[in-house]
């Protein structure tokens, strides 16, 4: 959904904060987009008592407008908490406050008259000293990260699935091109209410459910090292593996989390993602730490980009920008950001190439073709 600008918005929205031994850093760009549909919320220190200790971690991706988004950013939390049964199972009032918060939304005026038909994904984490609670309704991801490697992640919300396929059909409605009545691109997600109105059927067996899948894990403060939350945007262009191996080699270099989310979304701009894009990036006590070995490393890859991009224009003073990328990628330099590759280095080359070419500074553009990476 949604129309694309002529060149990118790229100014960037970045957080960072801690509590509970926690860390945590948030980045979020519009990107090509038209309009800026994605939402966040972080939070340590949920209450008083036992909630003290917990902390609360989200990503909304809007579709048809950011409506939707935004108001679950500001109220998902509290629907939840303010379920029944939240302090004593968890994972009820997890489940509960979603669909609650569905059925709230409803009465909104702009939704209720139909003037506004948006909705939106939600994927996030309540983390307290004990365990990890990680709920995902559409295709936002959560994924959990040990040792450079995902060893957890949430299924994406598919029309597609078999699953979700079968509760389509049923409630009277097709898949077509991945879509749900050919139009949707998601079949869980909260909102999008003209999807939800099959009579006979309860909230979770509609054409869209807003029912999260929710998962439970105990903590491991040992290897533990981060999980990330984050918009389609970010997972259409980086592999669960490809952004844990990125950021684990990030943290060995700065403990700047807005500079590492930073770099997060402007990998995932240069490889190509031509959506919005939303990180949260929370950080546990296991995680790797900057070293001077890696440090140094980074600053000799630097030094070699910058001495092979000065060859290639000694070779020809006239090359324009993919061109020079080329043949860049085709001397397959080591040491590269595992995950993030020479797309991680994007904003190095054009230092540099715009340095050394003046007057081919108008053929740096965004618009490359991927595989130049």
């Amino acid at each position: 959904m949604g129309a694309f600008l002529d060149k990118p918005m790229t100014d960037k929205l970045l957080e960072s904060g801690e509590g509970n031994g926690l860390k945590y850093g948030v980045a979020s760009m519009q990107g090509w987009r038209v309009d800026m549909e994605d939402a966040h919320m972080a939070k340590t220190q949920l209450g008083e008592g036992e909630l003290k200790d917990w902390s609360y971690f989200a990503v909304f991706d809007g579709h048809a407008g950011a409506r939707v988004s935004k108001h679950c950013a500001t109220h998902l939390l509290e629907a939840i908490m303010a379920t029944e049964e939240f302090q004593e199972d968890t994972k009820k009032g997890i489940h509960n406050g979603f669909l609650e918060l569905d059925n709230q939304m409803r009465s909104l005026p702009e939704l209720s008259s139909g003037e506004d038909r948006s909705g939106t994904t939600a994927v996030c984490a309540f983390i307290s000293s004990r365990l990890i609670y990680i709920a995902n309704c559409g295709d936002s991801r959560a994924v959990l990260c040990r040792q450079g490697e995902p060893v957890f992640s949430t299924q994406d919300h598919k029309p597609g699935l078999p699953s979700e396929l079968d509760r389509i059909v049923k409630a009277g409605g097709s898949v077509m091109i991945q879509r749900v009545n050919g139009s949707l691109a998601v079949s869980r997600a909260l909102g999008d209410y003209d999807y939800k109105n099959v009579e006979g059927r309860g909230p979770c067996e509609q054409l869209v459910s807003p029912e999260p899948d929710i998962f439970v894990r105990d903590r491991d403060d040992a290897q533990d090292e981060f999980l990330i939350l984050a918009c389609d945007g970010v997972w259409d262009v980086m592999s669960n593996e490809d952004l844990c191996q990125y950021i684990h080699n990030r943290l060995l270099v700065t403990e700047n989390l807005k500079e590492v989310t930073s770099q997060v979304i402007d990998t995932c701009l240069y490889k190509g993602s031509r959506d919005n894009m939303s990180i949260v990036l929370v950080v546990f006590p296991g995680a790797p730490t900057p070293t001077p070995e890696a440090i140094e490393a980074e600053k000799e890859l630097d030094a070699t980009i910058e001495r092979r991009i000065r060859e290639i224009v000694q070779q020809d003073s006239e090359i324009d920008f993919p061109q020079m990328i080329r043949k860049l990628k085709a001397l397959e330099l080591e040491g590269l950001p595992p995950g993030g590759g020479l797309a991680s280095k994007r904003s190095l080359l054009d230092r540099i190439f715009k340095e050394l070419c003046p007057n081919q500074a108008d053929t740096v553009t965004l618009v490359c073709d991927i595989d130049y990476y």
